[in-house]
């Protein structure tokens, strides 16, 4: 897939550099710019009469090959990014971790057998002082 997107983004490349050029090839509407710079039939001896037309088929369809290349690009792109997601999610889902077994509940002979420290131990309360 990588190479798949890697070949149609030179040919992308390739494309843009093809339309920008035949764009810059194509006649004014009007005679203005480069036609009067070389004179007034510079454009038609140049190019010829009839390149208007060719060069304007060849730019609709150089800008329609760029569009559908640049909506194919970006899908694929798009799924390619899903797929890397997907591919972590299950590369951390597979990791293996550690078990804990349950600790089971104490019971009332377990309570009987706890011995008394000073910490659990129940201190009784001080003698009172006072003569009867």
């Amino acid at each position: 897939m990588n190479l798949i997107i890697v070949l149609l983004t030179a040919a992308l490349i390739v494309n843009c550099l093809i339309l920008i050029l035949l764009v810059l090839m194509q006649l004014p509407k009007k005679e203005a710019g480069s036609g009067l710079a070389f004179g007034a039939g510079a454009s038609d001896a140049l190019f010829g009469s009839g390149s208007g037309n060719v060069l304007t088929k060849a730019t609709k369809y150089a800008a329609g090959l760029f569009l559908g290349m640049s909506l194919l690009l970006g899908m694929m792109n798009s799924h390619a990014a899903k797929a890397r997601r997907e591919g972590v999610g299950q590369l951390l889902g597979t990791q293996v971790l550690p078990v804990i077994a349950p600790v089971a509940p104490p019971t009332n002979s377990q309570f009987l057998q706890i011995p008394l420290t000073t910490t659990n131990a129940v201190v009784p309360a001080p003698k009172s002082t006072t003569n009867k």
